[in-house]
């Protein structure tokens, strides 16, 4: 089916294959292909419309995907809703969950999670992310929220992009954090190695990390984190760059054999809480979550290590 979007403000003056990756969270490579096939294209540019045309103000871009036949997006079942008013939904992403559809990913989403429970959710956005002003990685747990209402998706997307909302984390760390508390600022772009990782670069853009110390472990440190810029996988690049990468974080050098030992498949990382003025009352508003079954183990282990160490 035929779809016309408006180019996003945000990516105008983008090259052409840079902005369709991002407006399906698919990798550069997937985007060239889908542009090379004409599967996406800017309507009426005559000439300058491959892939390293540059997005102009105006622009509409038209997908017409090719209909992969595939088996119907299972449902999140367990995923809790924690607040739901006529304007938002705010969900505590389980692990395994992605934000929304995207191309190769054939698990659960939040979006077509909540869609398939009858939660309206507003059109604004780029299709298939509709309502989404903020996600979290698969392998991230937490609160998330996402737009029911017009109103709510323009009013928290610009709160989430003029950092207005409070996003506090939790993370355990490997090794012995040197300070109580502390911020990392350093800028993040994409590995030249994999289209999946990022890294601190020159090049990269501006990103902010903000940490206090919650409890020592010799071995690891659980901290409290915000952040002030929302750059993808940005405490994980963050603390890998500091010698510090988070407990069962493979991809960014996580050590395996603590990993297995805490019984950890991914990084030891929680969205904890969220703090925003509400999109139409503009009253403060803080949700917040507890600890999901496999970091509280995880954390336990580390506490039961500690204490007999500290009894030897």
């Amino acid at each position: 089916m035929l779809k016309v979007v408006p180019a996003p403000d945000t990516l105008i003056g983008r090259r052409f294959d840079i902005a369709v990756a991002k407006m399906l969270g698919i990798s550069r490579a997937k985007a060239t292909d889908l542009i090379e096939t004409d599967q996406v294209r800017i309507a009426g540019r005559q000439g300058d419309h491959g892939k390293s045309a540059t997005l102009q103000d105006g622009d509409l871009v038209e997908f017409d995907l090719v209909d992969e036949q595939r088996a119907p997006e299972p449902i999140a079942e367990g995923m809790p809703i924690v607040y739901e008013d006529e304007d938002i939904v705010v969900v505590d992403k389980p692990v395994g969950v992605a934000a929304h559809m995207s191309v190769g990913w054939t698990g659960p989403t939040v979006l077509g999670s909540l869609l398939k429970r009858g939660v309206r959710i507003t059109a604004l956005g780029v299709p298939g992310r509709q309502g989404i002003v903020s996600r979290l990685d698969v392998g991230t747990s937490g609160l998330m929220l996402v737009c029911k209402s017009d109103l709510a998706y323009k009013e928290m997307r610009r709160q989430f992009s003029e950092h207005e909302v409070v996003k506090t984390y939790h993370a355990i760390a490997q090794g012995n954090l040197k300070e109580d508390k502390a911020t990392i600022e350093a800028p993040i772009g994409r590995a030249k190695v994999s289209d999946f990782r990022f890294c601190v670069t020159p090049g990269g853009k501006d990103a902010v990390t903000h940490w206090d110390v919650l409890e020592r472990f010799g071995e690891a440190t659980l901290a409290k984190i915000n952040l002030e810029t929302g750059r993808t996988h940005q405490i994980r690049v963050h603390f890998s760059s500091i010698g510090h990468p988070l407990v069962g974080d493979a991809m960014y050098g996580a050590n395996p054999k603590l990993s297995a030992e805490l019984g950890l498949e991914r990084q030891w990382l929680h969205a904890m809480q969220l703090e925003f003025r509400h999109p139409r009352t503009h009253l403060n508003t803080v949700v917040t979550s507890r600890y999901p079954a496999d970091l509280e183990h995880a954390l336990e282990i580390l506490r039961a290590r500690h204490a007999g160490a500290d009894e030897d």
